[in-house]
């Protein structure tokens, strides 16, 4: 039987041969945690960047995968939709995988959930590893058991005892239900109940209380707080159970300490806790917004609104980049990063690096775009200091001055549909402007069909929308996002478009700028959740709520 397909590839990463001349591999049982990538140690990062093959279930391949290198191979013990054979072992598939992988010279990441160092499974990998002469090394990751009741904000100390529920010997829940320790118990959520019932006949009271958290460590967490007498009609009347799916993983935390939560959850209390939010801007101009709705608790998806392609006649841009060389320009300013992109692949054609911007004075029109041209080897000369937009850089722009500027031309490479705004106020302190189209901007294609009935059914719960061509082209090639959808402008101009698209715009910046427009995505997300608790509803996302008809847009 070959119970999974390991996709590999040849790479200068694998071990040299030993001195019997056979390749000598290794193998590294990493610990992924409990499934938030934010928690993996920097060791397991190392340990990650060097791996030839990747050995894990699916959802720890997709926490660790980001870390490693593209052309790293993979392989599933139990791959999606296969079914091994009747008595065979899942450890002993992955066991088989890890050491054909290194008895070909491999340097094989093993990734377990959790910590390796408390997986019964990873013990006996690492037993047969052993056994067969491979060597092999263990990065302690965060469990379960820890790391669960953390982000739910119970916390652990003074007398704690684990039980995993699926083994534990009856002499075990007795052990449990007569102490008075704070308990930990591995479970699923559909057992919970059942491991409840056997605490209190061993010896809990009945209104002992415990959480139950489930995703533990995503922005799918989920925790419930009851009693061990009450957690079953809790599960019940909050609809938890029953289920379709199968056993769900739960961590449940018995003891008096798991009253601490209402002063101590962290996590999911969050302004954008478990939101998906739509941000159609390309993943490379969405990276640190991305990462700041990360941090509110958001689960950002990226949809490109435009496609940039070269200009329709390149003659000019080409120009331009040879008079850089000739000392033509006094500065050259960029307003995006699709700008220095343009710049440097028109470098790269003739054969010329960074080295090219000697003397000549560079200006950014933003933190982003000041960090792709220090990619690119340049360190800008001037970032504006207030606002970044074409108005701030004109702000601490200097006016030409005859005596110390030797050269009274700039040189702008941009889109071919930018505003006149940086042009016009450039020639008013004295400067000659080459305004240069060093890229065109296109409508993008439609993102796949999931995410169009998404934005039209309601499945994200907000969208920010950070120009006016962004809702214009978001909704010729997807759509209108459904009116449970909160709608977040970065400024007035953008608002207005909305509206003339029949949006009702919920939240706008309070300046133009994208992490102004999030930080009051999530002010809005604050109040809203404030406003439930108050009203002792309970609190749940925009696109948990499905309203009988559109509400129209705000006139």
């Amino acid at each position: 039987m070959n119970p999974a397909a390991v996709v590999t590839t040849d790479t200068a990463g694998a071990a040299a041969a030993g001195p019997s001349g056979t390749a000598s591999g290794h193998v590294t049982f990493l610990g992924a945690g409990p499934g938030d990538p934010g928690l993996l140690t920097l060791r397991a990062v190392e340990a990650l960047a060097r791996a030839d093959v990747l050995v894990g279930d699916a959802p720890v391949l997709d926490v660790v995968r980001a870390h490693a290198r593209a052309d790293v191979g993979t392989a599933e013990p139990c791959a999606e939709g296969q079914v091994l054979d009747p008595g065979t072992q899942l450890s002993a598939v992955a066991s088989q995988l890890v050491m054909s992988s290194a008895r070909t010279g491999k340097r094989v990441v093993r990734a377990i959930a959790g910590d390796p160092g408390m997986d019964s499974s990873a013990a006996a990998e690492m037993l047969a590893c052993a056994h067969a002469g491979i060597p092999f090394e263990v990065v302690p990751g965060v469990s379960a058991a820890l790391g669960v009741p953390a982000y739910a904000g119970v916390p652990l100390s003074g007398d704690v005892r684990f039980v995993d529920a699926s083994t534990a010997s009856d002499r075990c829940w007795t052990e449990a239900g007569a102490s008075d320790a704070t308990l930990v118990v591995s479970t699923t959520l559909q057992t919970v109940a059942a491991a409840a019932a056997e605490l209190i006949a061993c010896g809990r009271k009945p209104d002992t209380a415990l959480t139950v958290t489930v995703a533990g460590t995503t922005t799918r967490q989920r925790t419930w707080s009851a009693t061990l007498a009450g957690i079953a009609a809790e599960l019940k009347a909050t609809k938890a159970l029953p289920t379709p799916e199968g056993p769900i993983a739960a961590i449940a935390v018995v003891g008096e300490r798991t009253a601490q939560r209402r002063h101590l959850s962290w996590f999911e209390t969050k302004p954008l806790f478990g939101w998906r939010v739509l941000v159609p801007r390309t993943k490379e101009q969405a990276a640190s917004l991305s990462d700041q709705l990360r941090s509110y608790g958001a689960v950002p998806h990226e949809v490109p609104t435009i496609a940039v392609e070269p200009p329709r006649t390149p003659q000019q841009m080409e120009r331009a980049v040879k008079g850089l060389v000739t000392g033509r320009y006094e500065w050259i300013a960029f307003t995006s990063v699709n700008a220095v992109k343009a710049v440097r692949e028109k470098f790269e054609e003739y054969g010329l690096d960074a080295r090219a911007f000697a003397g000549i004075k560079v200006a950014a029109v933003g933190e982003q775009t000041a960090q792709a041209l220090v990619e690119f080897g340049v360190k800008p000369d001037l970032v504006p200091s207030g606002e970044q937009s074409a108005a701030g850089l004109l702000d601490d722009w200097p006016p030409y001055d005859p005596v110390f500027d030797p050269i009274d031309r700039v040189f702008l490479p941009r889109a071919d549909i930018a505003t006149e705004t940086l042009v016009a106020g450039l020639v008013e302190l004295g400067w000659e402007v080459d305004d240069v189209t060093a890229y065109r901007t296109v409508r993008a294609s439609p993102p796949p069909a999931d995410t169009r009935e998404a934005i039209k059914g309601g499945g994200f719960d907000a969208v920010l929308f950070t120009s006016s061509s962004t809702v214009r082209n978001l909704v010729g090639i997807a759509g209108k996002p459904h009116n449970v959808t909160v709608i977040a402008c970065i400024g007035p101009a953008t608002a207005k478009t909305a509206e003339e698209h029949g949006l009702r715009v919920d939240v706008m910046a309070p300046e133009p700028s994208v992490h102004a427009l999030a930080q009051a995505l999530a002010d809005f997300g604050t109040a809203r959740r404030e406003a439930a608790e108050q009203a002792g509803d309970p609190v749940t996302r925009p696109s948990e709520r499905r309203p009988g008809a559109r509400r129209r847009a705000r006139v």
